[in-house]
């Protein structure tokens, strides 16, 4: 499957060194449901939505669309991270034609502190340059995110601009197709 402008979907999975990137299936089902029912991890994006709704509302096989691939550690899902064109009617673009990759993801609080975000944003990320060469990669996060502006700075993102959004100061940067993760 292909979105246009954007790249052939699914890819074979993506192996890290303790990581596999791929797509979602239906035994991801309850993780989604974790993660997005969890107060820690929507403390910078929104909020916790109720596990009621989201058990009612999420589908059979929730992510399977392209640019969002499963993070999985030992053969169970412990993240999800996507690479989505930005929306045109977003702040924070640095092309005039906006659309461009950009990076997200969330994971489990259980998984934090172990450097399995930026090992999976990292083979992302070099994956997506093999895929459309010569495109930059977007993120934004509340500056407040201490943990994902370490990240960002790690990947090799650089600060474009700051604005107001969702009630709350973002940081937006840029990873040129140039840049090197920081290892």
């Amino acid at each position: 499957m292909t979105e246009p402008g954007m790249f052939a979907w699914p890819p074979s999975p993506l192996p890290t060194e303790r990581l596999v990137l791929r797509e979602s299936e239906a035994r991801d089902r309850a993780v989604f449901v974790e993660l997005f029912a969890s107060p820690e991890v929507g403390t910078y994006v929104g909020g916790a939505r109720p596990r009621e709704e989201l058990q009612r509302a999420m589908p059979e096989v929730p992510g399977r669309r392209p640019g969002c691939f499963v993070v999985e550690l030992d053969g169970t899902m412990i993240g999800l991270l996507t690479l989505d064109p930005r929306d045109a009617e977003r702040r924070g673009h640095v092309r005039p034609e906006a659309g461009e990759a950009e990076l997200g993801y969330l994971f489990l609080p259980r998984a934090w502190g172990h450097g399995y975000a930026f090992e999976a944003c990292a083979a992302a990320l070099d994956w997506f340059s093999g895929a459309r060469p010569g495109e930059p990669v977007v993120l934004s996060t509340q500056s407040a995110n201490e943990r994902a502006m370490r990240l960002a700075s790690k990947l090799g993102f650089v600060e474009v601009e700051r604005f107001e959004e969702y009630g709350a100061e973002q940081w937006f940067g840029v990873r040129r197709p140039s840049a090197a993760p920081a290892g």
